[in-house]
């Protein structure tokens, strides 16, 4: 081989020697680069794909919040309303307290068909009010009835009868005609007269305790006093003893 050859061949080798580290090199960094970009890319996926559920527990923890706030001042108001409820109760209780021998609490209420009845109206006479909790239910009806059949048995010994709830009118005129009814009804919604009489205060039925009328009787003389009371009255025989003892005043 020719000096001018083995020249050559040199340097052929030396430039393809020093050509391989720099592409290698190259090679190296677009792989470096690449793995970067795929590094970045999933991390950006994991990002976005764990974002959403943390927004939706903060969300749930945030709903669950208020509703047990809520739930706390439902609680609060319902105890409220329950302590506010009994101290009326006892309230009226105890201003309400009706004695034999008193004179009996006047009165004026509108009357089943039309006008006002008043206790004015029966100066002069014994007068039967039998406060009953609402018309035409099984206890009132009864109730009503009997009065009615004992009417003129009670007009014989001087006395009358008025049947008082806190029914309006019209309920009270259909109560008087579904069952003919032979003797007046009072309408006493606002409840003063009921109040009055000691005929309105604290009931309770499956466990739970409320304001309503209590089924009472009074008995009042010809001169205004009440003669007797009948509290918690159980219906059956109840007129014909009311009788006995308008009589016997």
């Amino acid at each position: 081989m020719s000096k001018k050859t083995r020249k050559k061949s040199s340097k052929t080798t030396a430039r393809s020697s020093s050509a391989k580290p720099s592409g290698a090199k190259s090679s190296r960094a677009k792989s470096s680069g690449a793995k970067s970009s795929g590094v970045k890319a999933r991390s950006s996926r994991a990002v976005a794909s764990v974002t959403p559920p943390a927004a939706k527990a903060r969300k749930a923890v945030a709903k669950k919040s208020s509703k047990a706030a809520k739930a706390a001042s439902a609680k609060s108001s319902h105890k409220a309303a329950s302590k506010s409820l009994k101290s009326a109760a006892s309230a009226a209780a105890k201003s309400t307290t009706l004695v034999e021998g008193a004179k009996a609490p006047d009165f004026r209420l509108p009357r089943d068909g039309g006008g006002e009845v008043s206790l004015t109206d029966f100066a002069g006479k014994k007068l039967v009010l039998f406060f009953y909790p609402r018309a035409d239910t099984p206890g009132c009806t009864r109730e009503a009835i009997d009065f009615t059949r004992l009417k003129d048995a009670f007009a014989a010994s001087g006395t009358e009868v008025l049947g008082v709830s806190g029914d309006t009118v019209k309920a009270q005129e259909s109560f008087r005609n579904k069952h003919q009814l032979g003797i007046p009804l009072g309408s006493d919604e606002q409840h003063e007269m009921l109040e009055a009489y000691g005929a309105w205060g604290e009931k309770s039925m499956y466990g739970k305790t409320f304001l309503g009328i209590l089924r009472t009787t009074v008995l009042v003389d010809a001169d205004g006093r009440v003669a007797r009371i009948w509290r918690n009255v159980r219906v059956d025989g109840h007129a014909d003893a009311v009788l006995a003892a308008a009589r016997s005043l």
